[in-house]
C-alpha cells in the first residue's frame, strides 16, 4: 500500500490506474492480502486516478464499491462487538487512518456524474449526505444544481448555508441575487458579519453593483461598478471591468460594452470571460480583424471553456452562409462543455437563420429565452425567425410578451416599433414608440434611424429632416449625414445633399450608401448639363431662322469678348 500512496501523493495517475487495477483484481481473489482499511483506501485512491484520467463512470462504480465495502464491514464488526460486549459496540476508527469520510466518497460520485452530465443522479448523490455532515463544497453544488431545475426555494437555503460557513464565498453571494434575495439580506450574511468590515467598503460596493444588476438595474450598476473601478484600489481589475462590461451589454449600450472588453483583452489576454458577448459585438459592428485576432487568442488559451468556440463561430459566421455550418459545429462544442450557455444558443440560432433554416432556429432561440429570459438578443433572434418566415402578427405578440418581460428602454421600445412598422396600418403605433424611446434617451441612434425612416414612409419628409439635422447637432456619425443626404435629394435640395455625402464619406470611407448617393448626384447633375446645352442649341437654330446677326460682329470680337469675361 506505501507505493499506492507515493503514487497518490505524487498524483502519477496513469501509473496508478495500472497498478490499482492489478491490485483490485488480486483482492477480488486473495480477500487477505490486504486489510480491510487498506482495501477501501485502495478503491479510494484508485477511483481518484480515474476521474483524474476522466474515466468518470469507472470511477463512479469505484467509489460506490468503497462506500458498499466500508458498510459491510462496519455491520459486521458491530454484529461482533455486541455478542461479546453487549453493552459497548466497538467500532474501528477509519478516520484515525486519514481516510476519507463516505460524505467525501459521495461529493466525489457527485463529480463523476456530472462529468457525465447526469445531473439528476448527482443531485441524489448529493442530497444522501445527512444535512449535519454537507461541507461548504457540497451546498454550493447542491445550490448550482437546484437553481439549475428550477428549485429555487432549496437553492436559495443551500446557498445561505454556505455563506453561513464561509462569509466570502461570493459566487454563493452572486447565486443569492440571481434568486431574488435582497442586497441587505446578503450583504448581513457576509461583510456585516466579518470584524473588519469598515476595511471593506471596496468588496460593499461590489455586491451593491451585483445586487442591481440581479434587478435588472443596469445603469445603477454601471455608475456603481464604473465608480468602483475608476476611484478604488481596484482599478483596472478585470473582475469589476467584467461586470461593467456586461452590465453596458445588458442594458444594450453594445459601444461602452466594446470598449470594456477591448480594455480586458488587453490588460488580460488569458481571460475569456465575457469574450463571448465580445464576439457578439465585433460580429454585429462586423469587425472581422479583430474578431479573428480575438478567436485565434482565446482559442490558444483553454479549449476547454465555451467562450473561445463561441468566438470562432462568431468569427465563421462573418464569412457568410457558405461557412454558417462552421459556425453551428462550433456553437455545438460551446453547448457540450455548458448545457445552459445562452450565447451557444444565440449563435447557433444566428448561424441556422442565415442558412435559411428558420424553423430549427426558431426552436433554439425559444429554448434560449426559456434559460435566459431577461437577454434580449435571445427576444430579437426569435422575433427575426417569425419575421424571415413572414409571421409578422406572431413577431408583433412576440415582442409584445417580451417589452413586458424585459421592460422598458429606448432598446425594447425601438425593437417592438421595428415590427409595427412592417405593417402599414400600425406606423402611428411605431412612431409613438419611438418618441417614447427618443423622450427617455434622445441620442439613442437606433431610434433616430428607424423614426426618420417611419417619418419618410408616411411622407413626412421635412419631419425626418428636422429629426436628423436635430441629432447631428448632439453627435455625428456618417450613417446619420448620409441618411440626411438621402432626404435632401428626395427633397430637390442638391447642394445640401451633396455636402452630406461628402461628410459621411469623410467620416467613413466604406459607407458605400453615401458613396452611390453621391454618384447619383454627379451623374444628374451631368444629365441636367447635357439636357441645358441641347435646349441652348434648340433655342438659337430657332432664333436664327428669325433673326439676322450682325455680321460687323468680328471673330475677333468674339475673342476679345471671351477674354474680357475671364
Amino acid at each position: 500500500m506505501d507505493q499506492i500512496k507515493l503514487l497518490h501523493h505524487e498524483e502519477l495517475y496513469s501509473n496508478l490506474v495500472i497498478l490499482g487495477g492489478l491490485m483490485k483484481s488480486v483482492c477480488s481473489h486473495n480477500p487477505e492480502f490486504l486489510s480491510p482499511v487498506e482495501k477501501y483506501q485502495l478503491f479510494v485512491y484508485y477511483g481518484d486516478a480515474l476521474y483524474a484520467q476522466e474515466e468518470y463512470r469507472k470511477a463512479e462504480g469505484v467509489y460506490e464499491e468503497a462506500i458498499h465495502m466500508k458498510k459491510e464491514f462496519m455491520k459486521v464488526k458491530a454484529d461482533k462487538a455486541q455478542e461479546t460486549h453487549p453493552k459497548k459496540v466497538h467500532q474501528q476508527s477509519w478516520n484515525s487512518e486519514g481516510l476519507p469520510s463516505e460524505a467525501d466518497i459521495r461529493y466525489k460520485i457527485y463529480k463523476c456524474l456530472a462529468g457525465t452530465k447526469n445531473y439528476r443522479e448527482a443531485v441524489s448523490m448529493l442530497e444522501a449526505i445527512p444535512a449535519k455532515l454537507r461541507k461548504p463544497k457540497v451546498n454550493m453544488a447542491l445550490a448550482k444544481l437546484y437553481q439549475r431545475f428550477g428549485k429555487e426555494r432549496p437553492a436559495t437555503t443551500a446557498y445561505k448555508e454556505v455563506l453561513r460557513q464561509c462569509q466570502l464565498a461570493l459566487d454563493a453571494a452572486i447565486g443569492l441575487f440571481s434568486l431574488g434575495v435582497k442586497g441587505t439580506e446578503v450583504a448581513s450574511l457576509t461583510i456585516s458579519s466579518l470584524p473588519n468590515a469598515n476595511q471593506l467598503e471596496w468588496l460593499n460596493f461590489w455586491l451593491k453593483g451585483n445586487a442591481y444588476s440581479a434587478c435588472k438595474e443596469y445603469a445603477k450598476a454601471v455608475s456603481t461598478f464604473r465608480s468602483l473601478e475608476t476611484a478604488s484600489v481596484l482599478r483596472d481589475n478585470t473582475n469589476v471591468l467584467c461586470c461593467l462590461a456586461e452590465n453596458y451589454f445588458l442594458s444594450g449600450d453594445y459601444t461602452n460594452a466594446r470598449l470594456t472588453y477591448q480594455r480586458i483583452h488587453v490588460l488580460d489576454p488569458l481571460n475569456v470571460t465575457g469574450m463571448d458577448k465580445y464576439a457578439f459585438i465585433l460580429h454585429k459592428e462586423k469587425k472581422t480583424m479583430q474578431l479573428q485576432s480575438l478567436a485565434s487568442t482565446t482559442m490558444a488559451v483553454t479549449d476547454l471553456k465555451p467562450e473561445p468556440w463561441i468566438v470562432m463561430g462568431y468569427h465563421a459566421l462573418l464569412a457568410g452562409a457558405r461557412k454558417a455550418c462552421r459556425s453551428v459545429y462550433f456553437a455545438n462544442k460551446a453547448h457540450e462543455l455548458s448545457a445552459f450557455q445562452v450565447q451557444a444558443l444565440i449563435l447557433k440560432g444566428r448561424a441556422l437563420l442565415q442558412m435559411n433554416k428558420t424553423p430549427e432556429a426558431t426552436l433554439h432561440f425559444r429554448e434560449a429565452v426559456r434559460h435566459a429570459p431577461h437577454i434580449f438578443e435571445a427576444h430579437q433572434g426569435l422575433v427575426d425567425c417569425y419575421i424571415k418566415a413572414n409571421r409578422i402578427r406572431e413577431a408583433m405578440n412576440t415582442f409584445s410578451n417580451s417589452y413586458h418581460v424585459l421592460g422598458s428602454s429606448p432598446r425594447t421600445l425601438t425593437a417592438f416599433a421595428s415590427v409595427l412598422a412592417r405593417d402599414r396600418m400600425t406606423l402611428d403605433k411605431a412612431r409613438s414608440y419611438l418618441e417614447k424611446a427618443l423622450a427617455e434617451d434622445e441620442t439613442y441612434l437606433d431610434a433616430v434611424y428607424l423614426l426618420a425612416d417611419v417619418l419618410m414612409e408616411q411622407d413626412n419628409i421635412r419631419g425626418a429632416i428636422e429629426i436628423l439635422r436635430k441629432q447631428i447637432g448632439l453627435q455625428s456619425n456618417s450613417r446619420l449625414h448620409q441618411m440626411l443626404g438621402d432626404l435632401l435629394a428626395r427633397n430637390k435640395d442638391l447642394l445640401g445633399a451633396s455636402d452630406q455625402y461628402g461628410i459621411a464619406i469623410n467620416l467613413d470611407t466604406t459607407n458605400t450608401k453615401a458613396v452611390q448617393g453621391l454618384q447619383l448626384l454627379e451623374n444628374s447633375s451631368e444629365s441636367l448639363d447635357m439636357a441645358g446645352m441641347v435646349e441652348d442649341v434648340e433655342t438659337v437654330e430657332e432664333s436664327s431662322e428669325e433673326t439676322d446677326f450682325d455680321t460687323s460682329y468680328t471673330v475677333g470680337a468674339w475673342v476679345e469678348t471671351e477674354w474680357l469675361t475671364r
